[in-house]
């Protein structure tokens, strides 16, 4: 039941495809485990990119779930989509087959409420393999501070692969919204959004695992089609090209005097 004392929320937002629909109460169930600081609430925004009878008997019967639909654009225009029925000041991803860990959502709150100059927090993220185990990997930035421009700078040095994870990511939504939200590519959407978010504002790295990152034959990004390399190029160059004319304008979030 919603409190009706409840004056603040934070808006998850998920873009799901008949696919990954089955995984919807998974991550339900880690958004109910989830403990918010007084005053708060969550709301769950599930858009579904497509229009099709398969996704729907996955979504929770929960009055905190809204669940659209829309003609088919891929991840990051369903995601930008559903910015229309957000009502919140801060927006986080979830992937409709990720899972959030317990916490998650009120370190992000605890960061971002702290700290005006921040805006965006990342965390670390787990691997969820099929047999149920989780596997980390190396190179993670130190808990803290991450300065305009560190994960614009890793990523054009390591192949562009960035440090920490566009999936993780809880934003400002004036932010999210001034940029535009995520970008206008088959994949890699969510890597165009971190660098630009990078490129004009501070943001925040939580070292304990926020996310539990799913492996599965049927995801996006262990299609063949992502790992292309003539679109894997084209989709890094405009990645690049987003994120060093942000960086050029000398524009910051915030503005100065705010």
């Amino acid at each position: 039941m919603v409190n009706a004392a409840v004056s603040r929320r934070v808006i998850v937002v998920t873009a799901v495809h008949t696919p990954s629909a089955r995984f919807l109460p998974e991550a339900h169930e880690s958004l109910c485990a989830q403990e918010l600081p007084p005053g708060w609430e969550w709301h769950w925004v599930i858009q579904e990119d497509g229009r099709t009878d398969e996704v729907r008997p996955h979504v929770p019967d929960d009055p905190r779930v809204t669940f659209r639909q829309g003609r088919p654009g891929g991840p990051g225009v369903a995601r930008t989509l559903a910015l229309a029925h957000t009502e919140g000041e801060y927006v986080k991803i979830l992937d409709a087959d990720d899972r959030l860990t317990p916490g998650t959502l009120a370190r992000d709150l605890a960061v971002l409420e702290a700290d005006r100059t921040v805006g965006w927090t990342t965390s670390r993220a787990l691997d969820l393999l099929p047999d149920g185990s989780t596997a980390g990997f190396p190179g993670d930035p130190d808990d803290g501070p991450i300065e305009p421009g560190a994960v614009v700078d890793f990523w054009q040095a390591n192949d562009f692969r960035a440090q920490v994870h566009p999936a993780t990511l809880c934003v400002r939504r004036d932010l999210l919204l001034a940029l535009g939200g995520w970008m206008a590519l088959p994949a890699s959407e969510d890597t165009g959004l971190l660098l630009a978010l990078n490129s004009v504002s501070r943001g925040w790295f939580s070292a304990r695992t926020g996310l539990l990152y799913r492996k599965w034959d049927g995801q996006a990004t262990g299609q063949a089609a992502h790992v292309d390399p003539a679109e894997r190029a084209a989709r890094m160059a405009v990645v690049a090209a987003r994120a060093r004319a942000l960086g050029s304008f000398g524009w910051r979030h915030p503005p100065a005097g705010r």
